[in-house]
């Protein structure tokens, strides 16, 4: 288990490596381009390189997330192909920077056949990973259930995976936050152990590639997606150190994305993680 947290690439894709660094974090996570834009980015490929060799050389994962405006189950042409470019460029840059790969969220379809936004999604990933040889993947995160039930299942999850007819290109990132406001995780104190037996049965650890370490400011099964700091919030430490237990054994990174005091740092946050991972 490898914990860090989100980094701003503001000055360059290497110096968020030396941030993580700094933090004593063994992973991260950054937008590859402007978060708010779906814009074709030209990147500095001598800065992507040596963010690559830095993180190899000191032991640091690294994952790329798409800009908010991605949304795999759009309908709207234009829109689609903007993504489908945009997802595109956004592989390119986390691959030059030896990145896992990208986070993207499930998808949100605003017609009214529910099928549609599934097809939608796997022409999409199709359409994205068509040529795609290299090694990133493309990480479908599980979604709060704010606005759309889409995406809040497992069995969603490994199902649009298995119809993608290039799976091998695509892993996933659990969210904890996500998890438990769906209900996906149960709110009772055995619902990370109901949670991981039934990720078990369905194979979705095997392809289970990052994780978005976050505490939720409401109770569980109220679909709102708001993150609080760890142990802060509804999740509380007690669950995290029962999910902690088990992802521990995995060699993944495990982001937070949780609100930091100005003027701070997520370096206390970071530390709290691994004691809370140790007892």
């Amino acid at each position: 288990m490898n914990i860090g947290c989100h980094i701003s690439i503001r000055n360059g894709f290497l110096e968020a490596a030396k941030t993580a660094l700094k933090l004593k974090a063994t992973a991260y996570q950054y937008f590859p381009k402007n978060p708010r834009s779906l814009s074709i980015k030209q990147w500095n490929a001598k800065d992507a390189e040596a963010c690559a060799h830095f993180c190899k050389e000191h032991g640091i994962y690294s994952i790329a997330h798409t800009p908010y405006p991605t949304n795999l189950a759009v309908d709207d042409p234009g829109l689609y192909q903007a993504t489908v470019q945009s997802l595109r460029n956004d592989l390119s840059i986390a691959d030059a920077c030896g990145s896992i790969g990208v986070v993207v969220h499930f998808g949100k379809y605003k017609g009214t056949d529910p099928l549609q936004g599934y097809k939608n999604i796997i022409q999409c990933l199709h359409d994205v990973l068509s040529d795609w040889g290299g090694r990133a993947k493309l990480l479908i995160e599980n979604q709060a259930g704010d606005g759309s039930s889409m995406g809040t299942t497992l069995e969603e999850l490994l199902q649009i995976r298995t119809l993608c007819s290039y799976k091998e290109h695509i892993g996933f990132c659990f969210d904890t936050c996500h998890a438990f406001a769906s209900g996906l995780w149960p709110a009772g104190a055995d619902g990370w152990s109901q949670l991981k037996d039934h990720s078990i049965r369905l194979g979705y650890f095997d392809h289970l590639l990052a994780v978005h370490l976050n505490d939720s400011m409401y109770e569980g099964g109220l679909f709102r997606d708001r993150h609080e700091m760890i142990g802060r919030g509804y999740i509380g430490e007690q669950r995290f150190r029962d999910f902690l237990k088990t992802i521990g054994a995995f060699d993944l990174p495990v982001v937070l994305e949780t609100p930091v005091l100005r003027g701070q740092t997520h370096a206390p946050e970071i530390q709290l993680v691994r004691h809370l991972a140790e007892t």
